[in-house]
């Protein structure tokens, strides 16, 4: 996946459509920030950096997962919509024809970091080790049996694996609105559920379906946009997973640890150096149009991006943000220091 993002990612990206949208020309004075749930502790943590440093209004963050605060920032350009939008994935190709649609047309996408999606449980439960195979037989809405598409009969673990235990699934995850769930269905879902005959014969569109869906039958219990509120529920049953960012098990490890995936366990150097399965890449969205009014978006992105913020030993990066490295890394600060200064 590293060497995927590295490639469609070098440096800095400008995306550009066609048209023009002017800011509205009575702004407000405080950057609006919207979007990911895993981004949100940092984008905070950023926020009240900015405002005990500048003495300025602290910028506004509020969590409303990737797709939810993608949504509301390809609305339109002025004083009423997010100047910022956090994600844990890529903005889509529908997603960036959106805001062209509402005259959004100048957006700036800024890559921060790492992070790793976990399978956390309680400390209390005992490890065992996972598949993307396994999940996938676990969490799918239908299984191939006898050649045919059946509702997932699974119960237990044992039932997919004899070597798994004899406990109940269940899980808690995030709803289709957020990043992680996207990054979830494509790197967990979508290549689980390879290499049987009946799922190799499907076009793609169907398999893709067919890998995708989610279980509806209690088993998956979607427990909203709060990794926190997620911990909670493990805490308080032993027997469940959860689905998660990796700073999330960072911020609680007294009170959740993560399963291996594939036997790699998630640890911040195997997700900076890609060994993890799950490691995924997090971005900040910037309205460009915003910034001509209002310049404080670039002092907020120059304190995001400072090594007070994500050098080795950066407040961010000891809560959890796996930093950029090396090129890549350079390059980043160097385009958000353009960019704030134009």
């Amino acid at each position: 996946m590293m060497k995927r993002v590295s490639a469609l990612l070098v440096g800095f990206v400008l995306l550009l459509s066609a048209g023009q949208g002017n800011a509205n020309s009575e702004f407000r004075n405080t950057v609006r920030i919207v979007g990911s749930s895993t981004v949100f502790p940092f984008a905070a943590f950023v926020a009240e950096k900015y405002y005990r440093k500048m003495g300025a209004e602290s910028p506004v963050v509020e969590s409303t997962g990737s797709g939810g605060g993608i949504k509301m920032f390809c609305s339109g350009i002025g004083v009423e919509t997010p100047d910022i939008v956090n994600a844990s994935r890529r903005m889509k190709i529908s997603e960036i024809r959106d805001c062209a649609h509402n005259k959004v047309d100048h957006i700036s996408e800024i890559m921060i970091g790492w992070d790793g999606i976990v399978i956390a449980k309680s400390r209390d439960s005992a490890d065992f080790n996972l598949t993307r195979r396994h999940l996938w037989k676990a969490l799918a809405k239908r299984l191939p049996v006898d050649g045919q598409l059946v509702d997932n009969p699974h119960k237990l673990w044992s039932h997919i694996d004899p070597a798994l235990p004899d406990i109940p699934i269940q899980f808690f995850g995030p709803p289709p609105t957020s990043g992680t769930r996207d990054v979830f269905v494509e790197e967990v879902m979508n290549n689980g559920c390879r290499g049987s005959d009946y799922i190799e014969k499907l076009n793609a569109p169907s398999r893709k379906t067919v890998c995708g869906e989610m279980r509806e039958d209690g088993v998956y219990i979607e427990a909203g946009e709060d990794d926190d509120l997620i911990v909670r529920r493990l805490s308080n049953n032993p027997k469940a997973l959860g689905i998660l960012g990796y700073n999330a098990l960072e911020r609680r490890s007294g009170l959740i640890s993560a399963l291996n995936i594939d036997g790699v366990v998630p640890t911040f150097e195997t997700i900076r150096d890609g060994m993890y399965p799950l490691a995924r890449p997090l971005f900040l969205y910037v309205k460009t149009e915003h910034m001509k009014v209002l310049p404080q978006i670039g002092e907020y992105l120059k304190e995001f991006m400072s090594d007070a913020a994500i050098g080795e030993e950066g407040y961010l990066t000891d809560n959890g943000l796996i930093p950029l490295q090396d090129d890549l890394g350079r390059s980043m600060k160097a385009q958000v220091l353009k960019l704030s200064t134009q």
